[in-house]
């Protein structure tokens, strides 16, 4: 049981943290769109430019209007990004401090009274972008410790008094803002890291009754993936008395959990990143389970399995997003073929197999036909048994369905058909992969 929540703490200092205020005054910059959509994204193509005479700066809360200049509402401006708008609100107010703290507030009641997290974690997403209706920011709670995420330059610059907000109705002591350098280029701004002065270099958090220490130095992300907190828990269904192997296990979050609550036999878990294997030890040693780690690419450890003929009860596949971008869409799709016909060659008939793709440009169908594809390789039977997606504090909204990048498809593995499908996933499903 995870401890009663603290009072509200004193709120950090966040300087020298960027602190665009949150209220706006005076007359805001207009900027006319081409159509009016519902999508918090406006991209470049579709802006037909600032009008009248005062022009924004990057970063700006504008007024958006359509070609007959009728008002649309207010969004982040970026002049230099693909993504010259991020919409925040529809209407005719524009965003005031109110409109700020009213979308904190109603994400964080759906967090701590819907979800009643603090109940069996201290580790949750407080704001998800689109979903929470913030685009452009992810902020994660890690005990003490709040961890953001930042993929908009107008956010960046709001950062501190967001965090603020956050910290005094959450009770959380320290911060951590990060900017991918992927994305820093896509926003063009030099946006770099910040903490609060005293932040720990790790903190300890629960989750189910498990506890792991994130390392925030190095770490992926905000440092620890919530998004499979549903997926952990539900996986020890599946658990009692098989030996399982966790591919790409990065600090062992599954394959723990199942020695610690699921009654595993015996754990596996395999990652290229060496400090992610060192840590994943550690984690085990502090819940007191000793799971075998081996520091290995997933390719490579998968084949010489499937030479060995070893199979286990349970395979867990949750590689990192495999398709970046646009372009990568048909070298990812293959990598993905080719490692779930390797993990589904080492399942026990009758095993189970949980295999994720964090990757947004691949739609959950397209994802099961390639499962389809790498069953038959791989000479196969398979029963869908459930596909999910992340926890619920990881929420969707209806105008932006990419932000349901998580796909975990549960699988029931059959005896060996002795039927071999094509080596190649387009041949096999004749899936098109522009």
């Amino acid at each position: 049981m995870i401890r009663p929540q603290r009072p509200p703490a004193e709120v950090p200092s966040l300087t020298p943290m960027p602190d665009r205020s949150l209220e706006t005054s005076g007359d805001l910059p207009v900027v006319a769109v081409r159509s009016p959509g519902y999508h918090p994204f406006v991209y470049r193509k579709m802006v037909i430019g600032p009008v009248g005479g005062s022009r924004p700066m990057d970063g700006d809360i504008v007024r958006v209007v359509d070609r007959e200049n009728l008002p649309l509402g207010f969004g982040l401006w970026n002049g230099r990004s693909q993504i010259s708008l991020r919409l925040l609100s529809q209407g005719v107010d524009p965003p005031t401090l109110a409109f700020w703290t009213n979308r904190i507030d109603r994400a964080i009641a759906l967090r701590r009274e819907t979800l009643s997290l603090d109940a069996v974690t201290n580790a949750y997403r407080v704001l998800h972008a689109e979903g929470d209706g913030l685009s452009g920011l992810i902020v994660d709670r890690f005990d003490d410790v709040l961890s953001a995420e930042i993929f908009s330059l107008g956010m960046y610059q709001r950062i501190g008094p967001i965090l603020s907000l956050i910290a005094e109705r959450l009770g959380t002591k320290h911060v951590r803002v990060n900017v991918d350098e992927r994305i820093a280029m896509a926003e063009d701004f030099s946006g770099r890291p910040v903490v609060s002065p005293k932040l720990p270099p790790r903190v300890t958090i629960q989750e189910n009754g498990v506890r792991y220490r994130v390392v925030f130095e190095g770490s992926h992300k905000t440092g620890f993936f919530c998004d499979q907190r549903e997926n952990r828990q539900a996986l020890l269904r599946y658990t009692p008395g098989r030996t399982m192997l966790d591919v790409c296990c990065y600090t062992g979050g599954f394959g723990i959990s199942a020695l610690t609550k699921g009654g595993a036999t015996e754990v596996t878990g395999v990652d290229l990143d060496e400090k992610a294997i060192a840590r994943a030890r550690d984690n085990g040693n502090l819940n007191q389970v000793r799971p075998t780690y081996v520091h290995a690419d997933a390719f490579g450890y998968l084949r010489q399995m499937r030479v060995n003929e070893r199979a286990f009860g349970v395979v867990v596949l949750d590689p990192p997003k495999l398709i970046p971008g646009r372009l990568d869409i048909a070298t990812g799709k293959q990598k993905y073929f080719d490692m779930n016909f390797l993990a589904m060659s080492v399942v026990e008939p009758g095993g189970f197999l949980l295999t994720c793709s964090c990757s947004g440009l691949l739609p959950p169908e397209e994802f099961l036909h390639l499962l389809r594809a790498a069953a038959r390789k791989a000479g196969r039977s398979a029963q869908v048994l459930a596909v999910t997606g992340a926890s619920p504090d990881h929420p969707v909204g209806l105008d932006a369905l990419e932000g349901a990048y998580l796909k975990g498809v549960w699988l029931r593995m059959g005896e060996k058909t002795g039927v071999v499908g094509s080596s190649t996933f387009e041949d096999d499903d004749r899936i098109e992969l522009d």
